[in-house]
């Protein structure tokens, strides 16, 4: 699943954003792309629920 994530801006953003998928799903894969704003997910947990995770963070996203 992929994420437009407009609020990400550098590695603090990232690490943030790992650190609520992995809370969610410890075995979940996570690619960010600082240039393109986006995050991709690879997880068994839908996409609902990763999406909340990521704006509980303070990431809100668009989808994608």
């Amino acid at each position: 699943m992929k994420f437009n994530v407009p609020d990400m801006t550098c590695g603090h953003c990232v690490a943030t954003i790992t650190r609520a998928v992995k809370a969610l799903d410890p075995t979940a894969e996570v690619q960010a792309d600082l240039a393109g704003k986006t995050v991709t997910v690879e997880s068994t947990v839908p996409a609902a629920a990763m999406a909340q995770a990521l704006d509980q963070a303070g990431y809100p996203n668009t989808g994608a």
